[in-house]
């Protein structure tokens, strides 16, 4: 492993800038880090080495001509598997989509081209993003670079794996319940979820509409804002991207980094901390409140007694609306076609029942009866229609609590990261892994997660959790700046400094 790949996204703009590398140089340096790793972590399921020396390329002679397309121009990227990528396969972890090449872009990845980011290639994922765990791919797990016999999260287990494991500096991911921010805080990493409508949708396959938003997987926040900064921002492709200007996610990032948080009111959510919680978790979550503290910031506990009813909501509405959005895939159109055996001239029902059989996942076909259940006649109202009900219920508790406090802290899961298989035959108690994260998609507030150390009976990383009002993302920067940089500094160093040489298959080929 390289100098270069161990740097942050911010370093290696400024070494860029400097003329002290090149972006073909340290594109070269991940993708030879991917070829050398990727094996025992499974972070990709496509890597596009040529397509992200090109980009890189374009860059360099950008730069040497005249002025850089952004801030992070030449800086590579990894991309979530659930966003259409124009001449790249894009599968959503999916056997129904296997060799799927979109001939367009997703907004996200159509700016992230634009501002002249090289795309290493495609993360592995959940199934259409549904999972905890990323074991729900069909294409295999991944594997947390912490431990390989540990999950990296989901359902973006892969943009996440991809960060702490050195092979890219950068990654975009999707959180529907907490598919970026728990990844980070198993995987020792920083994942954001900015307001719903912050940033487009067009592009991104759906899971729940209401729900879906993608952001940012780093390692540092201020490499979160600096991308964040790139992809966010309204969009006509999307009816429900918010036609507003972007927060100044940058400017507070930065200023949030000197580690003052003096005027800067933050709530405790009691209904997210303690019974539940593994030891190792909320210590470091209590530590770090007490870090807060001594910032300036004045602390208080807040209830949000919706928010217990929240995990229960969260999984009649997304079923609901994934059991809509998967109805597209059909075998008519495009992606596997089965013909099923024993008849001779089967119907397009036929077809399409023996596709959707080998195509999906288990997961995958759970949520959608669960979701065409809780929409069937005579049950609509008794299931999606409460639960929509105490969804509004969680933003009330929410508005509430932003009358109060400037910000709300919670540990971001309830645990570090669990082996592989551990869960994998009980749904409910993996769905328990995004108890923390789900209320903030319910209500479409942004959210981080930034590491806050590693628990003590495991050695693992945890995270903590900032949540602010909607187009308050400049609120989550700044505070989870600040709370990086006491941590920082009472560490003497990055957290990932201790990773991910602690898996013994990657110590040799890193070293």
């Amino acid at each position: 492993m390289t100098e270069l790949t161990r740097r942050t996204a911010a370093e290696l703009a400024e070494a860029l800038a400097s003329g002290e590398t090149t972006s073909v140089e340290l594109t070269q340096s991940h993708l030879d880090r991917i070829a050398d790793v990727d094996a025992a972590v499974h972070a990709f399921l496509h890597v596009d080495a040529e397509g992200a020396l090109a980009a890189a390329r374009a860059s360099d002679e950008r730069r040497a001509s005249g002025p850089p397309a952004s801030t992070l121009d030449g800086v590579p990227i990894a991309v979530k598997d659930v966003l259409a990528t124009r001449g790249l396969p894009t599968t959503c972890g999916s056997r129904i989509l296997e060799g799927w090449v979109p001939p367009y872009d997703a907004t996200v990845v159509a700016r992230l081209r634009a501002a002249g980011l090289p795309i290493l290639g495609k993360t592995n994922m959940d199934e259409f993003a549904m999972g905890s765990s990323t074991e729900h791919s069909a294409y295999g797990p991944t594997h947390n670079p912490w431990d390989l016999d540990r999950i990296p999260g989901g359902s973006g287990g892969g943009s996440a794996a991809a960060v702490a494991a050195f092979e890219a500096p950068l990654a975009m991911g999707t959180d529907t319940g907490g598919s970026i921010r728990q990844p980070a805080a198993v995987t020792g990493t920083v994942g954001a979820k900015p307001t719903y409508g912050g940033v487009s949708r067009y592009g991104l396959v759906a899971l729940a509409n209401s729900l879906d938003q993608a952001g940012p997987v780093t390692r540092t926040v201020l490499d979160a804002a600096l991308l964040h900064e790139v992809v966010g921002g309204h969009d006509l492709m999307d009816s429900t991207s918010i036609d507003q200007p972007l927060p100044a996610v940058v400017a507070a990032a930065r200023q949030g980094a000197t580690g003052d948080l003096s005027g800067m009111r933050i709530g405790v959510v009691t209904e997210l901390t303690g019974e539940g919680y593994q030891p190792g978790v909320q210590q470091r979550f209590d530590e770090s409140v007490q870090l807060l503290v001594d910032a300036g910031a004045e602390v208080v506990e807040v209830s949000c007694p919706t928010f217990v009813h929240a995990l229960a909501t969260y999984y009649l509405i997304l079923p609901a609306e994934a059991s809509s959005n998967l109805a597209r895939f059909d075998a008519m159109r495009y992606g596997l076609r089965v013909l099923p055996e024993g008849i001779e001239a089967p119907s397009a029902e036929d077809v399409m029942r023996a596709s959707r059989d080998r195509g999906f996942g288990d997961e995958v076909k759970r949520r959608i009866i669960l979701g065409t259940y809780a929409l069937s006649s005579g049950y609509y109202d008794a299931y999606y229609g409460q639960a929509q009900k105490v969804r509004t219920l969680v933003s009330r508790d929410f508005a509430a609590a932003f009358e109060r406090v400037d910000v709300l802290l919670s540990p971001t899961a309830p645990t570090t990261a669990f082996r592989l298989g551990e869960k994998l035959d009980d749904p409910v108690a993996m769905y328990l892994n995004d108890l923390a994260t789900i209320p903030a998609n319910l209500a479409g507030v942004p959210g981080i997660s930034v590491p806050s150390g590693l628990a003590d009976e495991d050695g693992l990383p945890t995270g903590v959790q900032v949540l602010a009002p909607a187009m308050a993302d400049d609120r989550v920067y700044r505070v989870g700046a600040a709370l990086e940089t006491l941590l920082t500094r009472r560490w003497g160093g990055p957290l990932l400094a201790r990773a991910p040489e602690l898996a013994p298959a990657l110590r040799g080929a890193s070293a």
